[in-house]
């Protein structure tokens, strides 16, 4: 009986998607009056399923995101500190809620606001130079608690015609993003270094924000790499039409 019940919700399952190949939207109408409501729920829609893989755009389960080096620099000359983080797996990112979207559907402008309650890092870093009186060269593991992440997320796209159906192709994106709270410091301190090790995490709980701003410009580079491949892979696999009814 129970294999039945699988087979028989299998079945109801493929129907559903075969009916709706683009299950994972909610179709919106530009003549709707909310539409900007609509689109808000077709986002969070979109997310839900990214949470659950989209085979369709080959995308599998979210967790984490990998993000492959950032690097931050501090103070100028020979002694100045530099860091590069590799290998930085990020969790929490699938706990994302869409809280805003505004539009212009003429022009093809989306801005979509989003806010992430906490996302937990971990990677490796290597450092060099002078930090706080302190020689920091060395390497060892970076850990990372953030809380209350809001971002807006900009993008421009113009219509493109394929095989008789409309697309969209990215022009444009950015982003910015802001973080309430932040908790950060590394273990296994190249050597074993107890005295460095201390120093480097009293140094980066009192300046959590202010490393965060050394970061930024790197991290929001990634990101808005993975951001792009994306959209673009969204735009590139689902007509606009799908996502949005143009009424005549």
């Amino acid at each position: 009986m129970n294999i039945l019940f699988i087979c028989v919700i299998l079945g109801v399952a493929s129907c559903i998607v075969a009916q709706n190949p683009y299950y994972y939207l909610k179709q919106c109408h530009k003549s709707d009056p909310q539409v900007n409501l609509c689109l808000l729920k077709s986002a969070n829609t979109l997310v839900a399923y990214m949470n659950r893989g989209i085979p369709e755009l080959r995308l599998s389960e979210p967790e984490p995101l990998i993000i492959d080096e950032i690097g931050i620099a501090l103070g100028n000359g020979p002694n100045g500190y530099r860091a590069t983080f590799r290998d930085i797996h990020a969790y929490g990112v699938s706990n994302m809620t869409i809280t805003a979207v505004r539009s212009d559907l003429d022009t093809h402008q989306f801005q979509f606001t989003l806010y992430i309650p906490h996302i937990s890092a971990r990677a490796k870093y290597v450092s060099t130079g002078v930090l706080i009186l302190v020689q920091a060269t060395g390497g060892g593991d970076y850990w990372g608690e953030y809380d209350g992440i809001r971002a807006k997320v900009y993008v421009k796209a113009k219509p493109i015609v394929k095989q008789g159906r409309t697309y969209l192709t990215l022009q444009q994106l950015k982003m910015d993003f802001s973080i309430k709270d932040i908790k950060m410091g590394v273990d296994n301190v190249h050597n074993g270094n107890a005295v460095l090790q201390a120093a480097l995490n009293l140094f980066i709980n009192t300046n959590a924000q202010d490393l965060l701003k050394e970061m930024k410009p790197d991290l929001k580079k990634k990101l808005m790499s993975i951001l792009s491949s994306f959209m673009q892979n969204m735009f590139t696999n689902v007509p606009y039409d799908a996502w949005i009814v143009e009424d005549v």
